[in-house]
């Protein structure tokens, strides 16, 4: 299968969780939520089957806690220990690549860039100064995991300086749409719910693991290539 099919059957797959979502389809919804993360895993090893790198392990560990995470949110609403449980996989699937854009960052041999932290400690700042009134007995948790996207976000900004700025793009924008996707769900389920909030976090949320495996792909063939 070539990788344009991959790709619209990657957006048929999202586009019909969405529909499920919106239509409030849980058996649907049940379905194709795991399926968009499962595809992309395949596609992921199917496309660097034939590439040994040590870099690919750490994006099957993140794509494999990200789909437990989606797993576990699914039946938050049932027990909120599902909430806790589907954070903690998500706070484990963003560890997972930081290791992988630390590594990509020491090996195209990139330097910190201070300035980067300020904007992902504004955007710390202002979030958790937002919602720490409303987490009550979650104070903690959303906070460490806060802590551990914008660390995240921070590293994958460094993508914009590898020498491939296409592939660094790919990386940087998933990052940044993850970061989107969980401050839609954040503010939704603790600040204030708004219309439509599950199309915004699952379309983000979707975009945001085809953009960051997009650009592994990408990093990683052309790294094998040179």
């Amino acid at each position: 299968m070539s990788k344009r099919y991959r790709i619209i059957i990657f957006f048929i797959i999202l586009v019909a969780d969405l529909a499920a979502v919106q239509g409030q389809y849980k058996m649907a919804e049940y379905f194709f939520k795991p399926l968009i993360i499962i595809w992309l895993m395949a596609r992921f090893v199917l496309q660097l089957r034939y590439i040994r790198n040590s870099l690919k392990k750490w994006i099957i560990f993140a794509l494999f806690f990200s789909w437990l995470g989606d797993v576990l949110l699914m039946f938050h609403l049932e027990d909120p220990l599902f909430f806790l449980l589907g954070l903690a996989s998500f706070l484990v699937a963003h560890i997972f690549y930081i290791i992988f854009f630390h590594f990509v960052r020491i090996k195209e041999m990139v330097k910190s860039r201070w300035y980067l932290l300020l904007i992902v400690a504004l955007y710390y700042a202002i979030v958790v100064a937002i919602l720490s009134p409303y987490l009550g007995d979650m104070k903690l948790p959303v906070r460490i995991y806060a802590v551990v996207i914008s660390f995240m976000f921070l590293l994958a900004m460094h993508m914009l300086f590898i020498k491939n700025k296409t592939t660094g793009l790919w990386m940087m924008a998933g990052a940044l749409l993850f970061v989107v996707s969980d401050s839609f769900l954040a503010f939704n389920k603790f600040y204030q719910p708004f219309e439509m909030a599950g199309l915004f976090v699952m379309s983000t949320y979707g975009l945001a693991q085809l953009f960051l495996t997009e650009g592994a792909i990408r990093y990683i063939s052309s790294d094998y290539k040179e």
